[in-house]
């Protein structure tokens, strides 16, 4: 029987890493759409109707779909917090902390998203709104790690020393490039002001740790090809580091299409799954 819930707690945490991922994307279409504010208020859709009204358009739709994705999210993490909540105690290590802060950040990623709706997209608001997803998919990741045994590879010296810095750089990366979003012209809705930051320069600067972090990656395969360890979620991290390079270049050199921005956004959410999965896998030191 605690084979069945261990295997159940297994597959809730990929269902949650992969919806996290999701909502990003669906997030994403929102803003690239101009269907931010599709529905004009919250938590209802719009003043006397908790959904979306034919009268609100294609628009109402796409966000009122967006916020329906959050209790999907919520439902899956409730069963999570339940099946580990029947384990042992002794079964249950990081087990449980991470499914109780990923259900109580579900909520908080709500009300955040709420409140950029009553500010009229505020900028800053929406990049919180982003960066809270971040943290939720790391913590989703974390979760994973732990439901799947805490596995580790042997990672000392130089390779410890690179999968612990890919961290910071590949987050300060997330970071400038939320910043860089909010100058940009995909702002969810045509009426809403921007940040007031210059694009061209805050584009440059999110480039700059993006290529230390994608070299560090490449270093990152060397080292374990050369131990002749497992290289799969290196190899895709690295992957996923090259795609965005290339697409951010050709997205800004094209005038920001919606599909690639789409895509870069998508990449930004793996990429936050698979640098907290580095990290855990090679970062923490010896294997256990």
């Amino acid at each position: 029987m605690n084979f069945l819930f261990r295997s159940r707690i297994r597959l809730y945490a990929w269902l949650s890493v992969i919806s996290q991922i999701l909502i990003v994307v669906t997030g994403g279409a929102v803003r690239l759409t101009g269907s931010g504010l599709g529905c004009p208020t919250w938590p209802e859709c719009q003043p006397g109707s908790l959904v979306a009204v034919p009268e609100l358009g294609v628009h109402g739709f796409i966000e009122f779909a967006n916020r329906l994705l959050t209790f999907v999210l919520l439902i899956i993490a409730l069963f999570t917090f339940i099946s580990v909540l029947v384990q042992p105690k002794g079964q249950r290590k990081g087990l449980f902390w991470t499914s109780l802060c990923l259900g109580l950040g579900i909520i908080a990623q709500a009300v955040i998203g709420g409140i950029s709706v009553l500010t009229g997209l505020n900028s800053w608001i929406v990049g919180l709104h982003f960066l809270v997803s971040a943290v939720l998919i790391a913590i989703a990741t974390a979760l994973l790690w732990y439901a799947r045994g805490k596995a580790r590879f042997e990672s000392q010296g130089l390779s410890r020393l690179v999968t612990v810095t890919l961290m910071p750089f590949g987050l300060l990366t997330i970071i400038i490039g939320i910043l860089v979003t909010g100058a940009g012209p995909h702002a969810g809705d045509a009426d809403t002001p921007r940040n007031g930051l210059d694009i061209d320069l805050f584009a440059h600067l999110h480039s700059y740790p993006a290529y230390v972090t994608l070299g560090l990656a490449l270093l990152l395969v060397f080292l374990i090809l050369r131990k002749k360890q497992p290289l799969a979620s290196a190899l895709l991290l690295l992957i996923t580091l090259i795609a965005q390079a290339a697409i951010g270049i050709i997205q800004t050199r094209t005038g920001l299409p919606i599909e690639l921005v789409g895509l870069h956004m998508l990449g930004a959410a793996m990429l936050a799954a698979l640098l907290t999965w580095q990290f855990l896998v090679r970062g923490l030191g010896k294997k256990l």
